[in-house]
């Protein structure tokens, strides 16, 4: 599904697909966002060779929360309030959905600020760079929402209660370098090494074994399951990851004293 606000590039393996309003901040808007969920499908459904997506924004944003100022706004249908959850519901769950679900790793490559919306976007991933520059920010109390795209969800569960408390109560701004402190992201870069460092990452998976797709499931897994149900989890997965070829490939590469080299399969 093209759209002039989603760019979607592709070098070697890896897919680079790169939010496209620079004049919003790369507000998120329906047709951005769908545009984005049926990329995010057509990947899961091998439709490309890619086994990895780095997702970014143009310009000096990452993407600025939800559009308000766009057709189809959030805060009336006709002469009545507009039911905010059916947005959530038919626009961006099902776009986290299919990042969660996707059978290659994410990296986010926060190029400025994530907020609202965006700040849920960058979440997700399996991987977050951000540059000095960026900062995350869920500002959804000042327009009188909750955070959502999964946000009350991932936080508590990355940065604890507390720290989770503060983000969505108080809307402050937590700069990458914090952020990094936090544990929220990965790494914090310089400005000018954002691309090359997300570009570096995302290729080193994309390098990898068809086993990162399980670790993706078996970490999600985690994050509901208690400890038998997990080893359980742990034991399917490893039974699927020990009859790929990669497995096979990964052995001998170990008795032979020689680099592996992993097709994904």
């Amino acid at each position: 599904m093209d759209h002039p606000n989603l760019k979607v590039a592709i070098e070697g393996d890896v897919a680079i697909l790169t939010l496209n309003d620079p004049g919003t901040l790369n507000a998120a808007n329906h047709g951005m966002t769908k545009a984005l969920t049926a990329t995010f499908e057509r990947i899961a459904f091998g439709e490309s060779a890619v086994r990895a997506v780095i997702l970014t924004g143009e310009g000096r944003a990452f993407c600025s929360g939800a559009n308000l100022s766009a057709s189809g706004s959030l805060t009336s249908s006709g002469d009545r309030p507009r039911d905010v959850g059916d947005t959530l519901r038919d626009v961006y769950n099902p776009l986290v959905n299919a990042m969660r679900d996707l059978p290659c790793p994410i990296v986010a490559a926060v190029n400025g600020p994530a907020v609202g919306i965006g700040c849920a976007f960058a979440l997700v991933a399996d991987l977050i760079v951000a540059a000095e520059s960026a900062y995350f920010q869920l500002s959804f109390n000042r327009i009188g929402l909750i955070p959502d795209g999964g946000s009350t969800y991932l936080l508590p569960r990355l940065i604890g209660k507390a720290r989770a408390m503060e983000m969505a109560l108080l809307g402050e701004r937590i700069p990458a370098r914090q952020a990094l402190d936090w544990g929220l992201i990965n790494r914090c870069v310089a400005d000018g090494e954002l691309a090359s460092s997300a570009l570096v990452l995302a290729k080193q998976l994309a390098a990898g074994p068809m086993s990162l797709r399980l670790i993706r499931r078996a970490m999600w897994a985690s994050l509901d399951s208690g400890w038998a149900e997990q080893l359980d989890v742990e034991v399917d997965a490893q039974r699927e990851a020990g009859y790929s070829h990669d497995f096979v490939e990964g052995v001998a590469a170990f008795q032979q004293k020689r680099a592996a080299v992993f097709q994904g399969r």
